[in-house]
């Protein structure tokens, strides 16, 4: 059933960014009187699943779900028709139309899918408001909790002060920038540090996943809940779910990464521990075997109705009227295409190592949840909408980027490229972009083989 719900989110989202990106290109070439021969969501490739003729355009459904299309007379595109192409130019006709006219029917799908992105977050921002936990309260610092973060020089207990030079105001909203930064700042024992991020610490965090080094980099520092015990666990009838482990060997454990590490000190021993059950304190003895491990898992991450309720951490609530909505989610919006921007510029420069991280439709995929959240769909729908407009801008022929370029080169020569050389050009971005395509679903299949 999870597999499902995953699916069904990936197909509604894909299928919307789909029909919105081509209807973005179909309304102004209607407008200016352009004939548009179809209009696809997936591609018919031999056949459709479903089609209709409306008028002089044939809609469909294809069975191939690799994207979808429109088809617009008189433009070289990936149909490749030679045939209206060696005709006689009509009034009709995309190749016709004044620079301008075709410019604004180009770069009409990317429009739509920014617009769509930024309503979006501004939907969001009106319908969800904003949980998060401020910088400022986390007094003992961060759990950090994959090594490469420890091998660039970050320790737990460091506090988190500036990405960049740009204060850090909420926890988990670092994340992404800390990943994509240069310099971080953070006050360790009462003074503080400048750490320089390598250039390749992208390739070095995944090699440390690959290694077994954690998915996640950091951590709030949260109790030791215990989630549960192996069969075979000498403590299975000692523990029970959601206990805490509050004294360990008659030492206080206030965090999780205090316990792991005290553990590693106390193999093959029994020691005494106390843990809170139900509000109440209880004493029990705790075996750790000689690897180190007590045989329970434990929770590395808390909701923030858990957080409120163990009182570690206070949770910001924000929530924006329509009006205040607008300018929030305006800025979400950019600081998402920021990012994304950022994120390309590492993937092409292959310093960073960031390519072997790139993925395709299962990456995708697997940005859903296993469980249906309108919250998550549209927060991921915002997100692909701008990576879709943001990468059909490239300027490969093949995309509307490369058509763009096309575009702004006649009008500012005052001289149109051949429809041969246009032919060209599109043979030549097609192979390219499959290539593209190619390494990033042969990305996600060497991972799913051998990682």
């Amino acid at each position: 059933m999870d597999i499902v719900i995953k699916l069904s989110q990936f197909l509604l989202s894909l299928s919307l960014l789909i029909v919105l990106h081509e209807f973005g290109h179909f309304v102004p070439a209607r407008l200016f009187g352009t004939r548009v021969e179809k209009f696809f969501l997936f591609f018919d490739v031999k056949f459709a699943l479903f089609k209709k003729k409306i008028g002089e355009t044939v809609y469909g459904i294809g069975w191939l779900p690799l994207g979808g299309y429109v088809k617009i007379s008189g433009m070289i595109d990936e149909s490749m028709d030679k045939e209206q192409m060696a005709q006689p130019p009509q009034s009709w006709e995309f190749r016709s139309k004044p620079a301008w006219q075709r410019l604004i029917i180009m770069i009409g799908g990317v429009t739509v899918n920014f617009i769509l992105a930024f309503l979006i977050y501004i939907g969001i921002a009106y319908a969800y408001g904003d949980l998060y936990i401020k910088n400022d309260n986390i007094k003992d610092g961060i759990w950090v909790t994959n090594s490469a973060l420890e091998d660039v020089g970050f320790r737990t207990g460091d506090k988190l002060v500036s990405i960049d030079g740009k204060p850090v105001d909420d926890f988990y909203g670092a994340m992404e920038p800390l990943l994509l930064s240069n310099e971080v700042t953070v006050e360790r024992n009462g003074s503080t540090e400048k750490i320089a991020m390598p250039v390749d610490f992208i390739n070095q965090l995944m090699k440390s996943r690959e290694e077994g080094g954690g998915a996640s980099i950091m951590e709030l520092r949260i109790p030791f809940v215990i989630m549960g015990a192996s069969e075979d666990s000498p403590n299975a009838g000692v523990v029970k779910p959601r206990d805490m482990l509050v004294s360990l060997d008659g030492e206080k454990m206030t965090y999780a990464d205090q316990v792991i590490a005290k553990v590693e000190d106390l193999k093959g021993q029994t020691v005494p521990a106390v843990v809170k059950r139900n509000d109440k304190e209880v004493n029990v003895n705790l075996t750790v075997n000689e690897s180190g491990k007590m045989g329970v898992s434990y929770a590395p991450r808390l909701g923030y109705s858990d957080l409120e309720r163990l009182g570690i951490y206070q949770v910001s609530r924000e929530q924006y009227s329509l009006l205040e909505s607008i300018p929030e989610g305006l800025q979400r919006g950019k600081d998402r295409l920021v990012s994304y921007g950022k994120q390309l510029q590492m993937i092409f420069n292959p310093e960073t190592g960031a390519y072997k991280g790139v993925g395709g439709f299962k990456a995708i995929f697997d940005l859903f949840p296993q469980t249906w959240s309108w919250q998550a769909f549209w927060e991921i729908t915002a997100l692909l909408s701008i990576m879709l407009g943001v990468l059909n801008l490239l300027p490969i022929p093949a995309l509307d980027g490369g058509h763009v370029m096309f575009l702004l080169y006649e009008m500012v020569s005052g001289r149109k490229p051949s429809d041969k050389f246009m032919e060209y050009a599109q043979i030549a971005g097609f192979f390219l972009l499959m290539a593209l395509v190619l390494f990033a679903n042969g990305n996600d299949i060497y991972r799913w083989l051998f990682k």
